[in-house]
This record gives C-alpha cells, structure tokens and sequence, in this order.
C-alpha cells in the first residue's frame, strides 16, 4: 500500500501504511465521499465501519464485508482499516448494569434540598438510568413525600435516594435510614462522610441475608461518594464489628446480619469524587481515580470478596470527552452532576437555572459550607451573578476572629445587619430559635450556654437560607442566592453552545445523558481510527449535540 500524505478533498488521509491482506467487498453506492454522509456513517454506531479506498479516494460504509486478498489479484477497493459495532452498554462495567438495573453506566448525583427532585429521579428512572434524590437538607415530610412519589413511579426502579453525612445533627442521619428502610428504599447515595457512622452500617446490615443457595444476599446497596483514600478505606472493608455488636444489643440487627456484614464490603460501589459542585477537596481525576482503583484491587486482593467494588466517577464529567476519559482510565460508571441542575426537571429556580446555562469554568469559587461551617469546611459555589461566596467568607473570617456576637465592633455589625442579613441580628437569633426549638431543642440549649455556638447558628441562618432563595427563585435575594456548581458546568456550556441544549428551557436530563453516552462511544469509534493511522477532520471529530434524542 502506497502511504497516502496529501489531504483528500473530504478531510481524510493516511499517516502510516502497512501491508493490505483483506479485501472489502460490497456495493460501491454504500461507501460515503462526502463530509455530511461520512460523518452519518460514522455516528452508525451499531454497524461496522471500514475506511476503504476506491481509486484515489478515501471513504467510509457500515456495509459490506471483509475477505481474505487473494495472492497476486489487486483489489478494486483497499481496505484500510476498520471498527467493530459499539453499544453503549460497552462503557463501563456491566456488572454495574445489571446490578442496578440500569441501560448506562450513568448516573446523576444527589444535588441537596431537593435540587436533585423526584421529577429528575423519575424522568431518568423510567429511561432505565440511575439518578439519586437529593435528601440532603431537608426535612422527614418531604423525603417521606418524595419516597411515596418515586415509588409509586417507578415500583420496580432503578432510584435512589442520598443520605447525607450530618455530624453536627446526627439524628437527622439517622432519620433518613430510619425512613429508608421502613419504605424498602433499596439503594442509598452516602455522600460528605468524614467517618463511618452506626447509621449507615444499620442499613447494610438490615438488608443482608443468606438465600437458598445459602450465598448472601445484599438488600440495601450503597454507593459511597468519597475524595479521600482514608475514608474510601473504611468503606471497601467491612463495617466496623464494635458497631455491628452495638447494633445487636440494641436489637437493631440479628446476630446473623452483623456475622453477615463482616463478609461484604460497607459499600457496592465507590463515587470518586473530583473537582465537582458543593462539598468537593476539588482533587483531579487523572491523578484521585488511578489511586483509588489501585486502592480496591489492594484490598480484593486481602479481602477476595465475592463481588468485588466498582469505581466510578463524579467531579467534571459534563461532555463526552471527560465522560469517555474516565471510562477509559477504569471507571466502572460516571456520575453528572452540576449539568442536571440546569436541566427543566431540577428542583431550582428559572432564575439560577439561567446563571448556571451562562457560566463559565472560572465562574466557581469555594465558600464556607452551612452544614459544616464550624469545622471550616468549604463547598464550590458559583460566583458569576451572586455574591454569596464573598458574604458566606467575610461570616467565617468574623466567626474566626471572635466569640461571641457581642464582640463583634458595632460598625461591622450594623454592616452585617444591613448587607446580608436586612434584619437585624437578635432577629435572626429570634427565628433560629423558634426554628430550633421546634427541630433540636438539644442544640438550642447549648447555644443558649455558649456564645461562639448561639454566632454560628446565626452566621448559618443566611447560608441555610441561601440555598433555598436560589432554589425557590426569591425575589430580590438574587444577589445572594447560593448555587452550587462546579467548573464542569462551564465545560458543558460551552460544548452547547451555538446548538439548542444551549438554552436551559432545553435542557432535558435523559436526552443530556443519551447525547453524553453516544459522543463518548462515537468518540472512542473516532480515537480507534485515528490510533490506526487514519488522520481525521475536526469536522468529524467531535460530536455535538445536533438534536433532540427524545421522542416528541
């Protein structure tokens, strides 16, 4: 074969050339010359495709078929290379289809107060793809609420719903399990844990038994979203024993179980979680999953469980470049998040849904979290159109600097009671109270004693509210509206635009998981060619989302 270096009229060419022993035969009609029907045959991911070349030119077809080159005979048409079919269920782990009972290995993470809501659960549900309701924040009612909607919407899944880490309220985790498992929700998004806690084992082993084939059976199923390697850890090995006998004595748990639970790992599967939206360590991909991988198969090794943990990932996968990077370094699964609070069926306001579909991957900043804030932990909001993350920065910085809200100098705190709060501080202390004394009269006691606590739940009466003015759309709070985001939002905006996703009123969460699904496979097809020697347009080497993949 002769190795072809000047570039053809259609955008295809040769850089490398090795002997031709097979043939391709077939109808010439069915070979493609032209840009738009090369690109078609290209996307035909469900067919072969083979680079052939008629004459001087180079084409593409899904049809026809390979033969052996007879010796001596000079084929009419050379083949160059070719691709096998793609299925989109060839991305990722397939245990972890058939595990959850999922098409993809795809999901969408819990975005909190609701953001993640029933109607995106349901929507991505009744497409076979996993998503996880975001429990996080709010109260019994509407996660019991939320729990009777879903399943009477999907009776036979796949759902899930998050149980978020709460150490400053303990019992507000161990409320969610407690739900959970009086309505057999059977899988659980565990996310923000800093430790393992009795509340999350008390689920994993409620739901173990041994079936007929005495093999046990995992009823409650976990998924843990984790950035550190200590805490994923504690999560691949099983629960803690000293735990398992507390749940016994407290006739939790059988004694069964707890033996049971010390044969299986806390969790099925573990969520890397990178530079993402909300609580995030803003850790990078390339660098956390291989680290994490190698951690699992160190402990599958010692452990030799029966099915062993998949990882997958969360933290920037908002194209199908990030979301084919990640499969291709070993993620079982992906998880979107950011992209999906800006789709129609999030639970936020038209308001921040528009600041999401405009900004840009250095429109994110951290800010103190108010779940968290005591301990200094922070979470990646956005910055463009709100000033909550330079607000949420000053109250911390006053909460370092002094004990209690009499210290704080008088013109600071008239600057405080003016900008942010538009009330002034004994009365938000008066609303925090009413509040607590109805939800944790035990904290509000202790407040009442210490003057450092009684600042901090004063500090986050404007970071709870925050989230939920940007959630409801509160009129004249937009300049403090907190929206959690990561600088995957601004990486998804900007492979949209110039195409209809680029409007949020089209934003759909099925059709982005679909388009994110199809260009990441289309992608591989691409990268496949080109490491064959085939030099490729950037016309044809990118995948946009063109139209809708819904049915109308």
């Amino acid at each position: 074969m002769n190795t072809a270096n000047a570039v053809l009229n259609n955008g295809l060419n040769l850089t490398s050339s090795h002997p031709t022993y097979q043939t391709w035969k077939g109808s010439l009609e069915n070979i493609a010359f032209t840009p738009q029907a090369i690109k078609q045959t290209l996307l035909t991911l469900n067919k072969p495709c083979y680079i052939v070349r008629v004459e001087d030119k180079i084409g593409v077809t899904n049809n026809g078929y390979i033969c052996p080159l007879e010796n001596g005979n000079t084929a009419q048409v050379e083949l160059l290379m070719a691709t096998p079919p793609i299925s989109l269920q060839q991305l990722g782990d397939r245990n972890f289809l058939s595990f959850h009972g999922v098409q993809y290995a795809y999901t969408t993470g819990a975005m909190a107060s609701g953001i993640a809501s029933a109607d995106m659960v349901i929507a991505l549900g009744k497409a076979k793809i996993l998503a996880s309701f975001g429990a996080g924040g709010l109260p019994p009612q509407q996660i019991e609420a939320a729990i009777h909607r879903i399943q009477k919407e999907l009776p036979q899944g796949p759902y899930a719903f998050n149980l978020i880490h709460s150490p400053n309220e303990p019992a507000m985790e161990r409320g969610a399990v407690d739900l959970y498992l009086k309505y057999g929700v059977k899988t659980i998004e565990a996310s923000a844990f800093l430790d393992i806690t009795s509340n999350i084992v008390y689920y994993r082993a409620a739901g173990l038994s041994l079936n007929s084939a005495n093999q046990i059976e995992i009823g409650n199923k976990i998924i843990a979203k984790i950035s550190r390697r200590e805490v994923a850890t504690k999560f691949m090995e099983p629960a803690p024993e000293k735990i398992l006998k507390d749940l016994v004595a407290q006739g939790l748990i059988t004694e069964l179980q707890a033996n049971l639970a010390t044969q299986v790992p806390l969790t099925d599967d573990i969520t890397v979680e990178a530079d993402s939206g909300g609580h995030t360590d803003n850790r990078p991909l390339v660098c956390l999953l291989p680290s994490m991988i190698a951690l699992r198969d160190e402990i599958q090794t010692k452990r030799n469980y029966t099915h062993p943990i998949r990882v997958g990932v969360a933290g920037g996968i908002a194209t199908p470049e990030s979301a084919l990077a990640a499969f291709m370094m070993g993620a079982a699964y992906v998880v979107t998040g950011s992209v999906n609070q800006s789709c129609v069926e999030s639970g936020t306001s038209k308001h921040t849904k528009k600041l999401l579909a405009e900004a840009e991957m250095a429109d994110v900043m951290m800010a103190p979290a108010a779940d968290m804030f005591e301990m200094g932990v922070k979470l990646q909001v956005l910055k463009r159109g709100t000033m909550f993350a330079l607000r949420a920065q000053k109250l911390y910085e006053i909460y370092r600097n002094y004990n209690s809200i009499e210290e704080i100098p008088q013109p600071e705190r008239l600057k405080l009671e003016k900008q942010i709060f538009r009330k002034t501080l004994d009365e938000v202390w008066e609303a925090t109270a009413n509040y607590l004394s109805q939800r944790n009269p035990a904290k509000l006691g202790k407040a009442l004693n210490n003057p450092k606590l009684k600042m901090a739940l004063i500090f986050r009466w404007y970071l709870g509210l925050s989230s939920r003015w940007s959630n409801s759309g509160e009129k004249g709070r937009e300049i403090d509206y907190q929206i959690w985001c990561g600088p995957g939002m601004g990486g998804f905006n900007d492979w949209v635009r110039g195409y209809y996703l680029a409007t949020p009123e089209n934003r759909h969460v099925v059709d982005v998981a679909n388009h994110m699904m199809i260009g990441g496979a289309f992608l591989y097809r691409i990268q496949s060619l080109k490491m064959q020697g085939l030099q490729i347009a950037d016309d044809y080497s990118h995948y946009y989302p063109v139209s809708s993949t819904l049915e109308k």
